[in-house]
């Protein structure tokens, strides 16, 4: 039990995992934050899509090395070496983005 978190890349029915990350807590309070901010749904964001464009991207990686801590029922807790693996996330992100892709991150708890 716990956090488990997914991005991926879907173009017509095909869908690509792109990272997978397990309770990067710092990570899953920034994305719900996003997602509030872009949606207006004040729900609770467990099991939604996220759709990310271009300056999504470009605020994560201005973002992410210092990422507010963040914490939630089951959620764990982020480390340093989370940063490679979402850094490695925006440079794929991007590349498909590129190539007609739309960039979707979601998670489960």
């Amino acid at each position: 039990m716990g956090l488990d978190q997914y991005a991926y890349a879907r173009i017509g029915d095909e869908k690509t995992e792109i990272a997978y990350w397990r309770k990067h807590a710092n990570l899953e309070g920034w994305m719900a934050d996003l997602y509030k901010a872009k949606t207006g749904d004040e729900e609770v964001f467990n099991c939604k899509e996220l759709v990310l464009d271009k300056h999504d991207l470009k605020m994560l990686e201005q973002d992410y090395k210092n990422l507010a801590t963040s914490a939630g029922f089951f959620w764990g807790e982020s480390y340093p070496e989370d940063d490679a693996t979402v850094a490695e996330f925006i440079v794929a992100a991007r590349a498909l983005l590129e190539s007609g892709y739309t960039i979707i991150y979601s998670s489960w708890w």
